[in-house]
């Protein structure tokens, strides 16, 4: 695994228990590992920290961001060790251009930046082998945050799961396996089938109004699904775990003011199985990275 990399300057911005696992991954393989925001001990002693990102990222051949994303301003603030966010906006223009830059999802700042400033951006979360793999800790954490919050069972509890891509696919069949009776509700007429082949009941996007009788709302579609309008109809008791990333699909300031608990739950790998999450970035990263630098001394020579 990952045998090309030894020597290769790579930083790393921010940190979570998975970034902790594929940095120490990485030191392992003979990297010239840069950090920021590490916790400087164990494996990653070996490793260069700094305290200025910028200083860090002056020529890299790759960069990663965290699974967790950045805030609406380009600001890293998933991290363990750094004393004050990380603004990913201010460093990307100091990236060396054609630079690789990994992130999990990136905002629009972010991709917008990067375009402009020529990098290669590679959205991590959008990769299927990294998908698929995290939607199981992710189901597993929104099914855990539902128990800790509700004062039902799953088994023969009311739910719906709004999105069928592969975290709500994972849900749903999860929430099957613990006797939920489970609704799904999306705009795709090929998900609906999907529902049903997993024992689901499908229900139509634009017909949610009809539906109020849940106990239980899953959310996995990042736009707006759960306006005040809906959240109005719900009885006060239903609880509502948002995973969408950004903004979630929940007016959650109109949930607090009727009383309802919405929770926008993020980042769930790694809160809830941060050593599986950390095994699906080491298993992935390395081969993704040869793949990239290979790319990128192929352009090299075509330029």
């Amino acid at each position: 695994m990952g045998r090309q990399l030894a020597g290769v300057s790579i930083t790393m911005l921010g940190c979570d228990q998975r970034e902790i696992g594929l940095a120490e991954a990485l030191v392992n393989l003979g990297t010239d590992l840069r950090l920021v925001g590490f916790p400087r001990e164990g494996t990653l002693k070996r490793a260069l920290h700094f305290d200025d990102p910028v200083e860090a990222v002056r020529g890299t051949q790759a960069t990663i961001a965290p699974m967790s994303n950045t805030d609406e301003e380009g600001r890293i603030v998933a991290d363990l060790g750094a004393k004050e966010p990380i603004s990913l906006a201010e460093v990307i223009p100091k990236i060396p251009r054609y630079t690789p830059l990994l992130i999990g999802v990136a905002k629009p700042i972010i991709r917008g930046l990067a375009t402009q400033y020529g990098l290669t951006l590679v959205e991590m979360a959008e990769i299927d082998e990294i998908a698929v793999l995290n939607s199981i800790p992710t189901a597993e954490g929104a099914i855990f945050v539902a128990m800790e919050n509700t004062l039902i069972t799953i088994h023969n509890s009311r739910c719906l799961v709004l999105g069928l891509g592969r975290c709500g696919s994972t849900l749903a069949r999860n929430l099957v396996g613990l006797g939920a009776h489970v609704t799904v509700s999306s705009r795709s007429a090929t998900d609906l089938a999907r529902a049903v082949a997993l024992n689901c009941e499908p229900l139509p996007l634009e017909d949610l109004h009809f539906r109020t009788d849940f106990q239980i709302i899953f959310n996995t579609i990042p736009a707006l699904v759960l306006p005040r309008s809906y959240l109005r109809l719900l009885d006060a008791a239903t609880v509502i775990v948002d995973i969408a990333s950004g903004p979630g699909g929940t007016d959650f300031a109109a949930a607090e003011e009727l009383e309802i608990l919405a929770i926008h739950a993020l980042s769930l790998p790694g809160k809830v199985a941060p050593k599986t999450a950390a095994d699906i970035l080491i298993k992935t990263i390395p081969h993704l990275l040869e793949k990239l630098l290979g790319e990128e001394h192929s352009n090299d020579y075509k330029r």
